[in-house]
Order: C-alpha cells, then structure tokens, then sequence
C-alpha cells in the first residue's frame, strides 16, 4: 500500500522538476519567466515537503532530529528563502540553485530518516533553539554558496575575459553582493537568537557534547559580526566579504555537522 508521505514526496518532485524545467528553459531562451508561475508551483512543492517532514519530524515521543530529517528541513527552508528574496532582489535564477537542493534533501529525508532513533522530548525553549539554529544555518549556507559565485563573478570581471559565463548566467554583481548582506544580516540575527536561547535553555553543555558545538558557533557569530561592522562602517565588500562569510562558516560546519555526524553515524548516539 502506497503510503501518504511518498504521495508527498513524489508530488513534490514533480512540482519542483517542473519550476526547474520551466525556469531553465526561459532563462537559456533569453526569455522573461512568470515569477508568479514559479512561485505557485514552488509554494506547492514546498507545502508538500512540509507534509513529508511534518510525518517525518514530529512523533508522539517528541521531535525527530536526526541528520537526514535536518538536511530536509534545511534544505526546504533555502529554497523557501530564495523565493522570498526573490520578491523584491532580481535573483530568481538562483532557484535553479535551490530546487535541486530541496529535492535533494527530500528525496534523503524521505529514504533515510531513522523512525526509531534519535527522538528527543524537548522543552518549547530547547526545541526554538534548535529551529533557530537550523534556520541560522540554512540562510548562512546560502550565503555561503552565494559567496563563491560572487567569486567567480569577480574573478571574470576583474580578469576581463571575454567569455563571461557566472557574469552571463547570473544576476548583476551589485544585486548579487546585496543580497549576500541581506542574507548575512538575517542568518547573523538568527544565530544571536539561537545562541541567547541555548544559554537560558540548555543545562549541561559537556554532558550533551555541546561544549566544543557552542565555542566554534560563538567564534564564528564574532567573524559574522566583524564583517557585518566592516560593511557598514569601513565598506568592506568584494573578496574581503566573500572571505569572511567563508571562513565563518567553515567554523559553523565544523562545530555543528561534523559533531552531529559523528555522533549519529559513526558512534551511533
């Protein structure tokens, strides 16, 4: 019997295949895509991914936090994200990104979510700093891929070649490198919220292998900030910003997804 959940999922990749194909299609012809159009359909496949996660997630024993239900959430909340800066940047091209990124994590949630591991019963405090932190994690990845094709985009502008390929492809550099800020800005407020909550929420960092998880999140809250400060008040941009948004998340990557990888799929805790 065919259950609800893969109804969801093959619903979602459908509506996702078909945004992606309609939007690659318009941009490779040079034509102008119905942002409404894409919205609709994208809203709907991210509708349907909530319903796989909503099963998935959320148990009578409490939240299910394992890795592969976590790269689902986060991978749904780039590309829920990309639309939203969508609405009023000119960067929808950028869904070409998220789409496949989001189906991705849905089609790993969908197989791979553990039903009888990992379920943690939480306070309301612990689990919205655990939303929190994910959400931090998703807009500063995002802005972390959008940092490397800044990259790319500079390097072919500065370089002057003739065949422009991220300079062609992408929205232009000033747009691009506005919305790296609006991102930056966003994630960094998202990850002081985590932070202040994990403090007041949380009772033993070392006992939940949390200690070495919060000192590279709080190191990397001060590399965010010190870019954010050099923005705005010594106009820092360009390849310094590109470095800064890199390294910050290096540091979160190594604090967060290495811990949680090693614990769950090598010491299986």
């Amino acid at each position: 019997m065919i259950s609800l959940p893969l109804v969801y999922t093959i619903l979602a990749l459908i509506a996702y295949t078909t945004s992606f194909w309609y939007l690659f299609m318009h941009l490779m012809s040079k034509r102008v895509p119905n942002h409404w159009f894409v919205g609709v359909i994208l809203s709907l496949g991210l509708l349907l991914h909530a319903g796989v996660l909503y099963n998935d997630m959320l148990t009578p024993a409490g939240v299910n936090y394992n890795v592969f239900n976590i790269m689902s959430f986060t991978s749904a909340l780039m590309l829920l994200l990309s639309i939203l800066f969508s609405t009023y940047r000119p960067v929808l091209p950028l869904a070409l990104i998220g789409i496949p990124v989001a189906a991705t994590g849905l089609i790993l949630g969908f197989a791979f979510s553990k039903h009888d591991l990992f379920i943690s019963q939480n306070s309301f405090g612990l689990d919205l700093h655990i939303i929190l932190s994910l959400s931090a994690y998703a807009i500063l990845l995002m802005a972390t891929i959008h940092a490397v094709l800044l990259w790319f985009q500079d390097r072919e502008l500065k370089n002057k070649q003739k065949r422009r390929v991220w300079v062609n492809l992408l929205p232009p550099f000033q747009a691009m490198e506005s919305l790296l800020f609006d991102m930056l800005i966003a994630g960094f407020a998202l990850l002081t919220l985590a932070l202040g909550f994990g403090f007041f929420t949380i009772d033993n960092f070392f006992g939940q292998h949390l200690a070495h998880k919060t000192a590279f999140s709080i190191v990397s809250w001060f590399v965010y900030g010190a870019l954010l400060i050099g923005h705005y008040k010594f106009g820092w941009r360009g390849q310094k910003a590109i470095r800064f948004t890199i390294i910050g998340f290096f540091l979160l990557a190594v604090g967060f997804i290495g811990s949680k990888f090693v614990l769950e799929m090598i010491l299986n805790r």
